[in-house]
């Protein structure tokens, strides 16, 4: 891309090289025309000549040299302590005994600059992904809650003063995310047994595409309810579902439904609301 003063577009080149080419203009003459040097005019003729159209196309203004970079090897351990240790650029310098600026541009590279973007177990970047259209891949999981006892529990109590066996009981908030939209839909269920998750998905199916999704794909962990039931897999059957798991322990594959399950934890199951006004 031209950077912003530039006296030249790609039209502009393509526009001298046709009153010099076509139009037997000078060089001087199309130089001064177009507010640029004669040596400018020059180089974009030759580069016409030798490319044709695309020789008029901006180009990477990357240097095809770069002789006071790192080696391989500092390189390297850069990245070996970055994943191992998850330092960052000032401690990696003082550690390897390089200045942090090539450190940064070494994490920078390879896209290890952020600690949120690297998997914390394994170090190696994260790779994010998204389906191209609405409703061909759906992320399905399942979150068990503790039944708030009456009073309040230890968020509200403290872990001293709140009791230890309340037996309330649990229940599960089962959820649906687009991969592409991030439409969700959920809904709080007394179980998680493979009919309830199999009726879940009838009515997420059904809302979905009342708002014109029709769900291609559905992802969901290995638990038994999704695997092993024929239940629920007869249901993706009559939807016309296409049923994948995520890879064992790992739940970053279904991240997206993941950090769903996260923002309504603190956003909405626990939250400690305030008394409305006039009322203790």
């Amino acid at each position: 891309m031209a950077h912003a003063t530039a006296r030249l577009t790609v039209f502009g080149r393509d526009l001298i090289v046709q009153r010099v080419r076509e139009g037997g203009w000078s060089a001087a003459t199309a130089a001064e025309a177009s507010g640029v040097s004669r040596a400018t005019v020059y180089k974009w003729l030759s580069r016409f000549d030798a490319e044709g159209s695309e020789g008029l196309q901006d180009r990477s203004s990357r240097p095809l040299r770069s002789p006071r970079r790192v080696s391989r090897r500092l390189e390297d351990r850069i990245l070996r302590l970055r994943r191992r240790k998850k330092l960052g650029p000032h401690r990696l310098a003082t550690r390897l005994g390089v200045p942090r600026s090539p450190c940064y541009a070494v994490l920078k590279r390879h896209q290890l600059q952020r600690l949120d973007r690297i998997d914390r177990p394994t170090g190696e970047p994260i790779r994010r992904y998204e389906w191209e259209k609405p409703g061909d891949l759906v992320h399905v999981d399942t979150k068990k809650l503790a039944r708030i006892p009456p009073g309040g529990g230890d968020r509200k109590l403290g872990r001293d003063a709140a009791p230890s066996h309340t037996g309330c009981g649990y229940e599960y908030v089962h959820s649906a995310v687009d991969d592409h939209s991030r439409l969700a839909y959920s809904e709080l269920l007394p179980d998680e047994r493979a009919e309830s998750c199999a009726a879940f998905l009838r009515r997420a199916a059904t809302y979905f595409r009342a708002r014109g999704i029709v769900i291609q794909r559905l992802l969901t962990d290995n638990a038994r309810m999704y695997r092993d039931s024929a239940v629920f897999r007869s249901t993706c059957s009559d939807l016309g579902i296409e049923q994948r798991f995520i890879r064992p322990r790992r739940p970053q594959t279904n991240g997206k439904v993941e950090r769903y399950n996260r923002t309504f934890l603190a956003e909405w199951a626990y939250v400690l609301c305030p008394p409305l006004p006039g009322r203790s």
